[in-house]
């Protein structure tokens, strides 16, 4: 069968998607790139190496004026994604773009001769290669003006129309190449993003912390208090778990020595979706030896607000409605203050302590039957818990330090020493949600021991999120793990502060998504 036909039945059978126009454009450039092959230039090729980046161009030569330009000719190499195109018939402006940006190219036929006519062959969305010299247009652009041309791929389906742009939201999450063709700005918030971590990856390096990497498929569910994914290694015939978090393989490591350690880790919560959660996310967990909860404010504090900088060029940070200010100086305060502030005075010091008192403050929001019957069965600490999360945490905009949670929610975290009900713990909290969470370590392996046992008691209630008993964790803490401070922050969450991203998703280049129906 010819090439060109054996590609249209390829076609045929595996472009159902398409409709009868976009069916048509398909064939139409199908016939093209056959027609660049018969001109001697393969469509799918390899090996051309450009010299130059468009970006470089345009800052090395921001300033010359049109003479200098003309006087002293620079002979330049770029290749990228054609992506405008301004045809006169034998001549032609394009812009191509590549990874720094765009440049506009003059195309003429005087200059290219038969490679003219190849050149015609190009759509939106190919990418090519133009070697020329630059000149300024009648509008003052700097303009590569080619002598040589090469078509380097066929676009086979066209871009989303110039103007308009991909607007549709769901089409932008499943076809993220698209809409990193057709957004620019959704380049920059990854790029942003990039930044972000590198910037938190350098600030710990410049403090002796190490990275490490942890196992990802766990024999037991711990970490966090999450539903897990399970996974089976047949080889060994045994059930595994999504890694939920790296926390009990990272305190190990405090025990063996590594005193000060991080991993920017991906961890996988079995879940809902929703503009704050994806069940596949990106944290970083680190600990430290020696150092106290209050340490990690103050460092937490430092690296967050030097990020914002880095990041944004500023620490006051524009996000939807609200101007963040990441400025030193954030508000710290315990859960139970932070409770009553947040019911106007209708608990009092002695109701804070009474469960009957707060499980009725907390009835008087709920709605549902199985909420109701949940509520019933929570213990006081639990009850603190919830109570914070219905009547605190949206309203915690500016960076907020949210200390001393109960131990009943914290089953990791080290008791107060002059109130054990409450844990050694703070989260913080900007925009309404929580970014990072941190304690002040447990190392009693007898106290460790009851937290765990208290965990099976709640899976028993009903509790779906809840850790199992690690017995190696144990036996790690009865070896000695030195006085020690943890941290996890939420980098996806982070990263949608400095981005000025609503969504989780707009910060998580492939997010999870319902399939489409067939």
């Amino acid at each position: 069968m010819p090439r060109l036909l054996e590609g249209r039945a390829m076609a045929d059978d595996q472009n159902n998607d398409l409709g009868s126009k976009e069916q048509e454009i398909y064939d139409q450039r199908l016939e093209k790139a056959a027609k660049w092959r018969e001109a001697g230039f393969n469509p799918y090729g390899n090996g051309h190496r450009p010299q130059h980046l468009a970006a470089d161009i345009l800052a090395k030569h921001a300033d010359d004026t049109a003479e200098s330009l003309e006087q002293t000719p620079v002979t330049y190499d770029v290749a990228g994604r054609l992506i405008a195109m301004r045809s006169f018939g034998k001549a032609a402006f394009i812009k191509l773009r590549d990874r720094s940006g765009e440049i506009q190219v003059h195309m003429k036929k005087d200059a290219l001769a038969e490679a003219y006519e190849v050149f015609k062959l190009c759509d939106l969305g190919d990418f090519l290669s133009a070697t020329g010299t630059l000149f300024r247009s009648k509008t003052g652009e700097l303009t590569l003006a080619a002598t040589k041309f090469a078509p380097l791929t066929k676009s086979l389906r066209p871009l989303p129309e110039k103007w308009h742009g991909l607007t549709d939201v769901e089409i932008r999450y499943r076809q993220r190449y698209l809409d990193l063709v057709s957004n620019p700005d959704v380049k920059q918030t990854f790029l942003r993003r990039n930044k972000l971590i590198r910037f938190i990856r350098n600030f710990l390096d410049a403090r002796d912390f190490v990275e490490v990497e942890t196992p990802m498929m766990h024999p037991l569910v711990s970490g966090a208090a999450a539903r897990p994914f399970s996974t089976h290694h047949n080889a060994l015939d045994i059930d595994l778990y999504m890694r939920i978090a790296p926390e009990l393989y990272l305190k190990r490591l405090v025990v063996g020595g590594l005193e000060r350690v991080y991993e920017v880790n991906r961890n996988f919560r079995n879940e809902g979706i929703s503009t704050r959660h994806n069940p596949e996310f990106t944290m970083l967990e680190f600990y430290q030896a020696y150092a106290t909860y209050e340490d990690l404010m103050d460092l937490s504090e430092e690296m967050i607000s030097e990020a914002a900088k880095a990041v944004t060029g500023d620490t006051k940070v524009k996000y939807g409605e609200h101007v963040l200010d990441f400025g030193k100086g954030w508000k710290r305060i315990s859960m139970t203050e932070a409770i009553r502030e947040g019911v106007g005075g209708a608990l009092s010091d002695k109701d804070m302590s009474d469960p009957d008192k707060l499980r009725h403050e907390l009835l008087k929001t709920t709605r549902g039957e199985a909420e109701r019957r949940a509520i019933e069965t929570m213990n006081h600490g639990e009850l603190v818990g919830a109570l914070f999360e219905a009547h605190v945490e949206h309203t915690l905009i500016h960076p907020t330090f949210i200390t001393h949670f109960p131990t009943a929610v914290s089953p990791l975290a080290r008791r107060n020493d002059q109130n054990p009900d409450v844990a050694d713990r703070f989260e913080l909290y900007v925009a309404g949600r929580e970014i990072a969470n941190a304690f002040s370590e447990l190392n009693d392996p007898l106290d460790q021991k009851g937290r765990f046992q208290s965990q099976l008691d709640a899976k028993q209630r009903g509790q779906q999120e809840t850790m199992d008993y690690d017995e190696d964790y144990i036996r790690a803490l009865e070896h000695g793990m030195p006085p020690t401070a943890g941290q996890g922050i939420g980098i996806d969450r982070l990263a949608m502060l400095f981005t000025d991203s609503q969504s989780i998703r707009d910060v998580i280049l492939f997010p999870l998504l319902k399939p489409l129906a067939k």
